[in-house]
């Protein structure tokens, strides 16, 4: 299965665009603990939760848009 053929689905490329949001974030957080870019502290832990959650939901409403029937 090449590349091309994995995303013509749409639920596949959504759930990719969220997998890869979420790297970022994580990868943003993570350079900026290592390099001294940013303090990182308590106050970012309601930052991180929120947009897991944000995630989170956006993976629900995915996945009830795969089962909603076709028109």
């Amino acid at each position: 299965m090449g590349i091309q053929e994995y995303f013509e689905s749409d639920l596949r490329f959504y759930y990719a665009i969220g997998v890869f949001v979420m790297l970022v974030y994580v990868l943003g957080i993570s350079l900026s603990a290592l390099l001294d870019l940013a303090v990182i502290d308590h106050r970012l832990v309601p930052l991180t939760v929120g947009f897991f959650l944000f995630m989170f939901v956006y993976f629900i409403s995915v996945s009830v848009q795969a089962l909603e029937p076709d028109s």
